[in-house]
């Protein structure tokens, strides 16, 4: 099992910056592939950022030059740093991982970023 904690949500205006952390415990070394998830409200689900084991990375086109996504493995943590905020950026952010990107196995309960304009 894994625990995923996320914390760094708020609310910000448009333009502005925020970094999401993810602490990660238990066994972890399952976990290959981690990820930042988000629902706006009466939206679907949508990956935004995933890292696999050795750095690759995938982003959503939405924010493909505007958040990145890193990993301390040291202190088991996840980051997501967002920035050039849009109001469209608004949703619950979930952390998640598994053993592969699709399906992930573990989630977290999600931070909520606002981006007001």
């Amino acid at each position: 099992q894994v625990q995923l904690v996320e914390s760094g949500g708020g609310s910000v205006q448009t333009g502005g910056s925020l970094r999401l952390s993810c602490a990660a415990s238990g066994y972890t070394r399952s976990s290959n592939c981690m990820g930042w998830f988000r629902q706006a409200p009466g939206k679907e689900r949508e990956r935004v950022a995933t890292i696999y084991t050795g750095g690759s990375t995938y982003y959503a086109d939405s924010v493909k030059g505007r958040f990145t996504i890193s990993q301390d493995n040291a202190k088991n943590t996840m980051y997501l740093e967002m920035n050039s905020l849009k109001p469209e950026d608004t949703a619950m952010y979930y952390c998640a991982a598994g053993t592969y990107c699709y399906p992930m196995d573990y989630w977290g309960k999600g931070t909520l970023v606002t981006i007001s304009s």
